[in-house]
């Protein structure tokens, strides 16, 4: 059977003309589906000839709440969601003045290996579709009842790692009879897969590129970031230095603060000598303590940021979301892993 809420309209709406049916039916279906409903019983306007065909040969993705946790400080919530298969995925919603905006997963895993990061611990189990992202989104404004504006893939795994299925739900996502979610409210994070970035740079799709950085040197960041050694820090920038060109867009550079390993003046000094005559900005995160990870919070975070300030750079410091419900990325998951004796020995 096909998983229907990973097709387009335009397939859909060829589908139903190979089952005879008039071809508006596929804007019908797509608009259902991008509704929540998750039987093809619920699509009321369609015929029960159409929906029983339609059963026969298509299935709709919908996620259980496995756990859900809110923050009594800040009103985050966290969802650990159980797909069809059993894996479990996070999703975060957080609220800011200018909209809610929801954290998604774009794999079950991660095989990237950053040594801060709770959620590569287990490694890569798989890619998620294009209708499960979708999901993330939907069934979070759905059980929240909050309306999401915006969208950031920064969640479990690699965006650019399963670029085909991360391109299509940007594409169902942003649809004008979807959740029609604008490409310039959504934010890609990636650890530096300089193939992906190019390819970006070509599609021109207006979305805000984050490129995870967490130290500028190739020393440093070859310990911490295994991806550099198969993608150098020197040439992450000049994939960077490319995308600017060809797209106009600012990049935001996600920086933790680890201390004793990437918050030396000398390193806010090489950011700024990097990223100089490209319009980016750098987003410095207080690093959450992960009790696998021997990384501990920097203490010069303020200093950092002064620093980075003193070149002309625009340094900012992420505010701290749900620090009271395991907000950082892996940790629930991780959790459920423990529980399930899932995680390797």
């Amino acid at each position: 059977m096909t998983d229907i809420k990973s097709m387009t309209l335009e397939e859909i709406t060829q589908a139903c003309r190979d089952m005879g049916e008039p071809a508006f039916r596929g804007k019908q279906i797509f608009t259902w589906l991008h509704k929540g409903v998750t039987s093809f019983d619920g699509m009321s306007n369609l015929s029960k000839a159409l929906r029983e065909k339609l059963a026969a040969q298509y299935y709709i993705t919908a996620p259980t709440v496995a756990r859900k946790q809110m923050s009594k400080l800040d009103g985050t919530i966290k969802y650990l969601w159980e797909l069809g298969d059993g894996n479990c995925i996070e999703t975060v919603l957080m609220q800011y003045k200018h909209g809610n905006t929801v954290c998604i997963s774009s794999q079950v895993g991660c095989r990237m290996g950053c040594a801060f990061c709770a959620s590569t611990i287990a490694g890569k189990l798989r890619d998620l579709r294009p209708s499960e992202m979708v999901d993330q989104v939907l069934f979070t404004q759905l059980d929240s009842g909050q309306e999401i504006s915006n969208i950031v893939l920064m969640g479990i795994g690699e965006p650019l790692d399963n670029m085909d299925n991360v391109l299509r739900f940007l594409e169902l996502i942003n649809h004008a009879d979807g959740m029609n979610i604008g490409m310039r409210h959504i934010s890609l994070s990636t650890c530096g897969v300089i193939p992906g970035i190019d390819r970006l740079a070509e599609l021109q799709l207006q979305l805000t590129l984050s490129v995870s950085l967490h130290a500028p040197d190739s020393e440093t960041r070859s310990r911490i970031m295994p991806v550099n050694r198969a993608y150098d820090v020197e040439e992450l920038f000049a994939a960077c230095q490319r995308y600017f060109k060809k797209t106009g867009r600012r990049i935001s550079f996600e920086y933790s603060m680890i201390d004793g390993v990437n918050d030396n003046d000398w390193q806010a000094d090489l950011i700024a000598k990097r990223i100089a005559g490209m319009p980016g900005h750098v987003n410095l995160i207080p690093l959450n303590d992960v009790v696998e990870s021997p990384f501990k919070p920097s203490k010069r975070i303020a200093a950092f940021q002064k620093r980075l300030q003193s070149h002309g750079v625009t340094a900012t410091v992420r505010r701290s979301l749900g620090g009271d419900i395991d907000a950082s990325c892996g940790q629930l998951r991780r959790k459920a892993m423990e529980e399930r004796g899932e995680l390797p020995k």
